[in-house]
């Protein structure tokens, strides 16, 4: 086995005198500067992405089945609900299942023109509200169902739907 070779380095204080520095060019140094400058402006952007989490619970695991039957009756509760409603009011049932096309629908149940599908998509939560207060408004029924249409959708979309009211007509549509 051959020796390794010694290094000749040595590492006291003494022979610090000795060490020779080695200063960057100035295009190195600006190099530098801009990267750091780069990372500092754009370093705690990075750190708020990555404290993002995409799991469904607390120990990463995707939801359970419990969930997706829950889920999957809830929707075809609301999506038979709706397509009960759209045959109350002379519409097509199965436009209830076709998305946006359903929002068209309903504009069109309550009398608002269909570019209010627009609004919707801009700025649900209001347009939802006013159209609910719509709808309750063309089956007969007052603010106070409209609010229960708001708030307990899963409730009240179903007792539209499944109960006796009937279409009086598009509430919103202008009064000659």
């Amino acid at each position: 086995m051959r020796p390794r070779p010694r290094d000749t380095r040595s590492r006291d204080s003494s022979c610090r005198g000795q060490q020779r520095t080695v200063k960057p060019s100035s295009s190195t140094l600006t190099t530098m500067k801009s990267l750091e400058l780069i990372q500092n402006l754009f370093h705690g952007n990075a750190s708020l992405l990555a404290q993002v989490e995409y799991s469904y619970s607390s120990q990463g695991k995707p939801p359970g089945p419990v969930f997706w039957i829950c889920y999957t009756a809830y929707a075809i509760l609301i999506i038979a609900a709706w397509w009960k409603i759209f045959s109350k009011a002379g519409q097509p049932g199965w436009a209830a299942i076709i998305p946006i096309y359903n929002w068209i629908v309903w504009c069109k149940i309550v009398g608002r023109p269909a570019w209010w599908v627009l609004l919707l998509l801009i700025c649900f939560p209001i347009f939802f509200i006013i159209l609910s207060i719509d709808l309750a408004k063309s089956f007969g029924k007052g603010v106070g169902f409209a609010i229960g249409l708001i708030l307990l959708s899963v409730i009240f979309f179903p007792i539209l739907g499944f109960g006796s009211a009937t279409y009086q007509g598009p509430s919103a549509a202008p009064k000659p």
